[in-house]
């Protein structure tokens, strides 16, 4: 009997077997209710905020209690409080994460930074040199110099001292950096040390 009626629908229906399947039609949903076209759409309160853990009932008056006696505690004591209450509850005592190479940016004290930024000045065993400027006439002799230290040809030495300021040599010792630019200054350029 059913199966006579789901072939009298799709054979009536041509359109329903071809956009849907003919299983879905409403006839087939025991659970199917037609709608009132007469009443109003349903209007529901939404809540201010959304809160996914609902409603918090009161704290009870034990807590309230507890409450009120810690608070009016002594600064001291309430600093013993976590410490006694992590012994009493077993919790693991958190380690602290070192941030050393991290930079933090604008959570640090300008006076933390500044005493940090010593710290690396002091550590510093590489350098960079930066060719500042040079002498109109001097160009063809800083680029011979240039050459001399770098393994660099003609045409690329000569496109790094028209990008003036620019950094010749990076990563170097000390010493190799004031040789560098002893030879620069000699030759009528002007290269500091970074």
């Amino acid at each position: 009997m059913k199966i006579g009626t789901m072939c009298r629908i799709a054979c009536s229906c041509p359109t329903l077997c071809r956009n849907t399947n003919f299983l879905q039609h409403r006839c087939f949903q025991p659970d199917f209710v037609p709608r009132d076209p007469k009443a109003k759409p349903k209007r529901y309160k939404y809540p201010a905020f959304y809160d996914p853990y609902g409603p918090r009932p009161p704290p009870s008056d034990k807590i309230v209690q507890l409450a009120e006696k810690i608070a009016s505690l002594p600064p001291e004591e309430r600093m013993q409080i976590g410490p006694a209450l992590r012994d009493k509850v077993m919790h693991p005592v958190l380690q602290s994460i070192s941030v050393e190479g991290i930079d933090l940016g604008s959570q640090v004290g300008a006076r933390a930074g500044s005493s940090k930024a010593e710290e690396k000045k002091a550590e510093k065993t590489t350098f960079d040199v930066k060719l500042e400027k040079f002498d109109a006439g001097a160009k063809l002799k800083v680029i011979k110099e240039i050459r001399s230290f770098t393994d660099l040809g003609l045409k690329e030495a000569k496109d790094l001292v028209e990008k003036v300021p620019v950094i010749l040599k990076q990563q170097i010792t000390k010493d190799e950096a004031n040789n560098i630019i002893e030879k620069i200054k000699a030759v009528g350029g002007v290269a500091v040390m970074e």
